[in-house]
């Protein structure tokens, strides 16, 4: 009876035209690189909308494996003009780092498509990412503090790190890909439940 009347205020939302649309931009990290398909943690995010929110909203996942934020940025403008999202959730700079590209440049993209998006009526939120040891200490804390810089500065809801109890739990390695940059399926679920309690109240 539950999933009938869940089915029936979905359709009644379609109906009615309220369906509002979340956009997710982002790299390899929400593009399902190396998984199967519609189980990573933005497929994942969709099923949870339709059992909870009983098709209210649409989920578009414009992820593209490799990209960095200034990808995202010459993207964005395009996608918000196409899809008129409600909810923009931004999910780059990995590959920014990889590259060693600018920390300044990538939290300028970051800033300019948090402006865009809101400027377009969509509520934002980032999610931040943070680099191996490898990348030296002083880089690394940096990188890291510089979601938080551009969310405080922007007025954007933050996740302060998507892996969060993946590449940091106690059984790290088992969590990734052989490349131990991509996560397998059986961590996406966590990285769904790191972003739900900050977007949750942006879908209100």
């Amino acid at each position: 009876m539950a999933l009938l009347l869940a089915a029936g205020l979905g359709s009644t939302a379609r109906a009615q035209g309220t369906t509002r649309t979340l956009l997710v931009v982002g790299d390899s990290l929400s593009a399902e690189y190396g998984i199967p398909r519609g189980s990573g943690w933005v497929a994942l995010l969709e099923q949870r909308l339709e059992r909870e929110q009983g098709g209210r909203w649409r989920v578009v996942n414009a992820s593209i494996s490799g990209d960095t934020t200034s990808g995202g940025r010459s993207r964005l403008p395009a996608l918000l003009q196409q899809h008129r999202p409600a909810v923009v959730i931004i999910e780059l700079g990995g590959n920014d780092a990889l590259r060693g590209l600018p920390l300044t440049m990538t939290q300028d993209n970051l800033a300019t498509m948090t402006r865009a998006a809101k400027a377009a009526g969509a509520r934002v939120l980032i999610t931040g990412i943070a680099v191996p040891p490898n990348y030296g200490r002083q880089y690394g804390e940096a990188f890291f503090k510089l979601f938080e810089t551009v969310a405080r500065a922007e007025g954007a809801a933050l996740v302060p790190f998507l892996l969060a109890g993946v590449a940091d739990g106690p059984d790290a390695e088992a969590m990734f890909q052989p490349d131990r940059i991509h996560p397998k399926a059986e961590a996406h679920p966590r990285m769904l439940d790191n972003v739900w309690p900050t977007l949750r109240p942006l879908l209100r």
